[in-house]
């Protein structure tokens, strides 16, 4: 519906990407140009072109710090 109404590309984007049955075959043959996953569940053998997994250490590093610096942790979520 996206790229007929005029989209030039169409991409997913979620939290905990829980592949399961036959999403992988499912985003292989989609419209999407690309998925892009946080790294929380593991997708070992499930990889494909279009799946791109994005680390979430960086943010849980940071937020580890403000802890235990007792630093605002919500700001990193403004």
């Amino acid at each position: 519906m996206l790229i007929n109404k005029g989209a030039r590309s169409v991409r997913a984007l979620a939290t905990h990407g829980v592949l399961s049955g036959p999403a992988l075959e499912r985003i292989n043959n989609s419209i999407l140009e690309e998925v892009v996953l946080t790294n929380t569940i593991c997708q070992q053998g499930k990889e494909s072109s279009k799946i791109n997994i994005v680390s979430i250490a960086p943010i849980v590093g940071e937020a580890i710090k403000r802890i235990y610096e007792n630093s605002s942790v919500s700001s990193l979520f403004v």
